[in-house]
């Protein structure tokens, strides 16, 4: 399933064991069996249910979470249906509303006129009961909970009325003889009018907010009220959002399930929720009444972003009933709209901005059997079955997405959303980074319309900072895609600009203090501030240029550059913890140094230039832990391709006599006559003969590939690798192709590579022909250099003309 539901709480499971050793009668158990239900949970997580004993009385418990025990709360002692009950976090007072119906309909016993009577009773002892509410409309309760656990002396009641309006009760306690907890002053309760006339609202217990929608001439605003560990409320923002509520039955979010409504006829009515996340987004989801069958809408406001998506999708096959509403699962950084039996739509809401970053799957792709019942998603990514009673962690399944990556993924839409959301589940534990890896490692070419290998490196390089430290998202690419045009099968989508200077923000701390962050980002920030690596690019070869001419830098500029590439690979050295097959990190390669070096001194500046809040110890750690993972993923993907060959270390030995007619037939058709440079490489794995390797082969060409892929983002290769790839070259490329390779800039004649080639190889006439063309191609410096370490008459001629030509000049010198 593209969806993991793990059972976090089953009021049946976890709930009935425990009554069944209390009562020891099986008379209770059928009736609890069959009555039980989940009420509310509150915010650390302790779930309160209610079921009904064998005498018809309305019994109340509460599931501890951390400790997994049950506790008994409270026990009604008449035949009531209760709708929604709560008890504060010291657990002496508890607050229920009752409804009670019979075949006539609603019982007047409980108050004169009344439909639905409110209690607040004192439970620490059990003894005095107040009634709050005595009225014809139907009451929810919700205590507030402070951020610190305490023993306070004062509790606060939230009352949520179907009359539109929203009350909090200020309950004052006493403690009287030990511990027994009083209500004091129960005769009247001081109460403030919180919010009214509004059609909908949802809470937040985790975040202890309320959020409900307005009618404000004809137009609906979202707003939000904060309640604070002070006890005082602050209203945080308001938002008008272009959105029917016409035909909504008054419905509130999370304030528990109402059991008496009709399903069916709430799937029919628009759905609405907001979700929010640490990192300081919000999204609002809006499905509107479904006109028709053949079609379903819904729209998401990401007000972090500025923007509205409505997206447009065909339920099923032509003729195809929706019998069950529309979905809205909160997943951290990403956000499931699922219909059962029909369309999962995984969308990413940290980077939206691209329908391609989104994952939309319909028919057999969806592999998500979500249960049929209805679904509220709670905060920490758990859902309410609300019929059965089990509450679920919700995450997405890495092992489905690798299975439908390699088996079921055609378009370049899907792998690249796929893939992103496979990297997104890398910071949960248990994933396994080499399953991605090992999927790109076979298909590097598969994709047209992007390069997996750039996208891999940028995407996961970026996922795995991305919990260190904040705003990150606006200063680190999170993708090598910067537009996508094309349209993705089965959705449609219109994108809208939401006028953000009508948001109003009222308080900056904490969540909020991001939420405006991102806000003043998205109104004032133009271009955007990702990090590039132009101007290494221009630094990189200007330093490079200098030293094949001989002239040189300020030392110092230069020392502190390679002290930057020093530690990197420390830094990658501290986190290698198993040995490697393949030779990396074992040479100077003084140019990728180089290359390492100014990548962490420009992107550390980059960091420190946006992020003076933070101090330059951790940025200085996230950049070197950044560019580590950068080329540890290179490293990582060689091994891939080499374990699947072989156990053993891969060791460099150079036996040259290749033929062009030895060649396997698929390199000589791309190599002859085809010029081998950039994304025009298109060497495939290619089969064992007796010289080079399959795995030799294969390291060969992905290493080309990686190589093209880092040129055009300019990003560093770990020291060792161009040693590596050009004494490769020389094992799988017959001399004419192995030279195309060299003039093209596909491999380059490092002094490492160079020197193993004049020392391992013997003088046999194709071997000193290689020679040749290697020696013709080498710098000045370089080729006096490794001609020391080539015993042929033609390297000590070399030496000798070398050697009176230096003379001659020396002597013109002292001449003048």
């Amino acid at each position: 399933m593209a969806l993991r539901l793990l059972t976090h709480f089953d009021v049946r499971a976890d709930v009935l064991p425990s009554l069944a050793a209390e009562a020891g009668d099986t008379g209770v158990l059928e009736t609890a069996y069959e009555s039980l239900r989940v009420l509310n949970i509150e915010r650390n997580g302790n779930i309160i249910y209610t079921y009904k004993d064998n005498k018809g009385n309305a019994v109340f418990g509460i599931y501890d979470c951390q400790t997994r025990q049950n506790e008994h709360l409270y026990t009604f002692e008449k035949d009531m249906q209760a709708v929604s009950c709560s008890v504060n976090s010291e657990r002496t007072l508890l607050a229920a509303s009752f409804v009670q119906y019979t075949k006539e309909g609603v019982r007047s016993e409980l108050h004169p006129g009344s439909k639905c009577l409110t209690l607040l009773v004192e439970i620490h002892p059990v003894d005095s009961v107040k009634v709050l509410k005595a009225v014809d409309s139907c009451i929810w309760v919700q205590f507030l909970y402070p951020h610190a656990e305490s023993h306070r002396l004062q509790s606060h009641l939230l009352l949520i009325s179907e009359e539109k309006y929203i009350e909090r009760f200020h309950i004052q306690i006493t403690r009287e003889d030990g511990n027994r907890v009083v209500i004091r002053n129960s005769s009247h309760l001081p109460r403030d009018r919180i919010a009214e006339d509004f059609v909908w609202a949802q809470w937040d217990m985790s975040e202890q907010r309320l959020y409900y929608v307005e009618l404000e001439q004809s137009k609906s605003v979202l707003k939000c009220i904060q309640f604070w560990a002070d006890e005082s409320f602050t209203l945080m923002f308001e938002m008008p959002l272009d959105i029917s509520l016409s035909g909504l039955r008054f419905k509130f979010v999370n304030f528990g399930y109402d059991y008496r409504q009709d399903q069916e006829k709430l799937c029919n009515q628009p759905s609405l929720c907001v979700f929010t996340n640490h990192t300081g987004s919000l999204c609002v989801c809006y499905s509107p009444k479904f006109d028709s069958w053949e079609e379903v809408t819904y729209s998401v406001f990401y007000l972090h972003k500025g923007y509205r998506k409505t997206f447009t999708a065909a339920p099923g096959s032509a003729g195809s009933h929706v019998a069950k509403g529309i979905t809205f699962l909160n997943l951290g950084c990403l956000v499931a709209v699922y219909i059962p039996g029909h369309f999962l739509h995984l969308l990413n809401i940290q980077h939206p901005d691209l329908t391609c970053h989104s994952l939309f799957l319909t028919g057999s792709k969806m592999a998500a059997v979500l249960p049929p019942s209805p679904l509220q998603s709670l905060p920490g990514s758990l859902v309410l079955d609300c019929s059965s009673g089990k509450v679920y962690r919700a995450t997405v399944d890495q092992s489905y997405l690798m299975w439908f990556l390699w088996n079921a993924a055609r378009l370049d839409c899907d792998k690249m959303a796929a893939l992103h959301c496979a990297l997104l589940c890398g910071q949960d534990p248990g994933f396994q980074e080499d399953q991605v890896i090992q999927w790109i490692c076979e298909h590097a070419s598969a994709c047209h319309s992007f390069d997996l290998i750039q996208e891999l490196l940028i995407a996961s390089s970026y996922w795995s900072v991305y919990p260190e430290l904040a705003d990150v998202d606006k200063l680190l690419a999170h993708s090598s895609v910067l537009a996508w045009n094309e349209e993705i099968p089965g959705v449609m989508l219109v994108t809208e600009e939401l006028p953000l200077l009508l948001m109003k923000v009222y308080n900056l701390t904490g969540y909020w203090a991001k939420l405006n962050s991102n806000l003043e980002y998205v109104k004032y920030t133009k271009p955007h501030l990702h990090y590039h690596n132009s101007v290494v690019r221009r630094e990189w070869h200007s330093l490079v240029s200098e030293e094949k001419t001989g002239k040189r830098r300020s030392t110092m500029y230069v020392r502190n550059i390679l002290d930057n590439a020093v530690k990197v690979i420390l830094n990658m050295e501290t986190r290698t913890l198993e040995p490697r097959l393949i030779p990396l990190l074992q040479e100077e390669d003084r140019h990728q140094r180089l290359l390492v070096g100014l990548m962490v001194s420009e992107l550390r500046n980059h960091l420190v230039r946006h992020l003076q809040c933070v101090e330059k110890k951790k940025i200085e750690q996230t950049v070197l832990d950044y560019i580590s993972k950068l080329l540890n993923l290179t490293w990582c993907m060689l091994e891939t391709i080499w374990r699947k060959h072989s156990a053993h270390p891969w060791v460099p030995r150079l036996v040259y006599n290749i033929s062009w007619e030895s060649l396997p037939v698929v390199l000589r058709g791309t190599t002859r006559d085809n010029r081998v440079c950039g994304s025009h490489t298109t060497l495939l794995s290619l089969p064992s003969n007796k010289h080079g390797s399959a795995a030799e082969f294969e390291v060969f060409h992905l290493m080309t590939r990686i190589l093209d892929a880092t040129n055009s983002l300019c990003f560093p290769l770990p020291p060792g690798f161009h040693s590596l790839h050009t004494t490769l070259g020389v094992h799988c490329l017959p001399l004419y192709n192995l030279l195309h390779y060299i003039d093209n800039g596909v491999l380059l004649l490092t002094e490492t590579a160079v020197t193993r080639l004049m020392k391992d190889l013997d003088n046999s006439e194709k071997n000193e022909k290689l020679k040749f063309s290697i020696v013709a191609r080498l710098p000045p410096l370089l080729g006096q250099k490794v001609c020391r370490f080539w015993d042929h008459p033609m390297s000590s001629n070399i030496i000798s003309r070398n050697h009176v030509a230096q003379l001659l000049k020396d002597y013109k010198k002292e001449a003048w």
